[in-house]
């Protein structure tokens, strides 16, 4: 697809998905270039607050995909940052405009950052309209892609808020996110990851040579999809457990649920959602670069083999010692380095691919999958209820 004229993705409606994925490792040079002219502002932000408080409450929240950038990036930023200062969480919008009193504390100080394509749904606002509502204390950060979105517009860029905004190209036209979430994801990760600015910029340019490298092996991933499957499960640990969720929405997304898709943990799914596995599935097993963690990765990916049920047991990892046994999907040596967190970029390409062209193989449109229209690229018919009771 990658290869196709212009003309003939139009006919396939895939002309903005292939290009939008495609562009995602200049995008991320982009991302990294923009966090460090911003850096000053952003650090002097965050110790603003710090020097008040000592401590602060930070909550990543968005809606669907960019509700699991939280999830992806939580388990390694806990790691990172010192949690005497920062206590983190991640919680959908959808969570806090509907339970905002069993998210919001009064006396806590709470920053807020927001992840939003477009700013445009009536959750990213509501969940601010709350914040500022129900916390004598509360902040913004705001992650976003277009600046004439309403929350762009709504950011005062004060001693109480903040936007950074990604690269322009980022603000996908087509329906599934894709440079949008890996954007925002990455800023989020450079903003909150307290390694030297070196040693981020390492990482930056390893995962751009992999995610071109994942676009260049396209025929290694059609080789999955034209196998004769109708289920697809994405596992996980960790920051990659986060991944999964937004590799099976991709999925879910761009065939219309024509496949049916499933996430877990890599340790989580040996238990009852293991059911789920029959003969029409394929089982992708995004591995830990953590050398503790990835144990239990090549556990499940035994076990399924052992089972000898699943169509396909498919790995994801860089090359290591260890050989797991099966279909693998390998990156070189040198990138055994690079945190979970970070290796979930390439890793999604990966999957934003296989979707891409499972969408085409069921005759979906890709840039616009959803034949009956009920579902879109920002969320329509959601009603904000006001009515609330303290």
């Amino acid at each position: 697809m990658f290869e196709k004229s212009k003309e003939e993705l139009k006919a396939f409606g895939a002309q903005y998905t292939v290009l939008e994925i495609k562009q995602q490792p200049e995008l991320w040079l982009k991302s990294f270039q923009y966090y460090k002219d911003n850096e000053e502002q952003i650090d002097s932000f965050l110790k603003g607050i710090i020097g008040i408080y000592k401590r602060v409450r930070v909550i990543f929240t968005g809606a669907g995909t960019s509700a699991y950038i939280g999830d992806t990036i939580l388990p390694y930023l806990k790691k990172m940052v010192n949690e005497k200062v920062y206590e983190l969480e991640a919680v959908p919008t959808t969570s806090i405009v509907s339970n905002p009193l069993e998210y919001f504390k009064e006396d806590i100080p709470t920053v807020l950052v927001s992840f939003a394509r477009s700013g445009n749904s009536p959750e990213s606002i509501a969940a601010v309209e709350l914040g500022e509502k129900f916390v004598k204390n509360f902040y913004q950060m705001n992650i976003t892609c277009t600046p004439d979105g309403e929350l762009a517009k709504r950011t005062k860029n004060d001693a109480n808020n903040l936007m950074l905004l990604m690269p322009n190209r980022s603000n996908d036209l087509g329906f599934a996110m894709t440079s949008s979430f890996t954007c925002m994801l990455l800023t989020a990760l450079l903003v909150f990851d307290k390694s030297a600015i070196s040693i981020k910029e390492k990482y930056v340019k390893a995962v751009c040579e992999m995610g071109r490298s994942v676009i260049h092996r396209e025929a290694d991933i059609e080789r999955y999809v034209k196998l004769d499957f109708d289920r697809v499960i994405y596992l996980g640990s960790g920051s990659l457990a986060g991944l999964t969720r937004e590799a099976q929405l991709k999925l879910l997304e761009l065939t219309a649920g024509q496949i049916a898709t499933m996430f877990d943990s890599s340790m989580g799914f040996s238990h009852g959602p293991k059911s789920f596995v029959n003969g029409n599935s394929i089982a992708f097993i995004f591995v830990s670069n953590d050398k503790y963690t990835r144990q239990y990765d090549l556990d499940i990916i035994k076990e399924l083999q052992n089972d000898d049920i699943a169509k396909a047991v498919v790995s994801l990892q860089t090359e290591t010692v260890e050989n797991a046994n099966g279909e693998t999907f390998m990156f070189d040596s040198e990138f055994n380095i690079i945190p979970d967190a970070y290796l979930a970029l390439p890793y999604i390409v990966f999957a934003q691919i296989f979707a891409l062209l499972t969408s085409i193989k069921v005759k979906n449109r890709p840039d616009t999958p959803s034949i009956s229209g009920t579902v879109n690229r920002v969320v329509k018919g959601v009603t904000i209820h006001n009515n609330l009771e303290i």
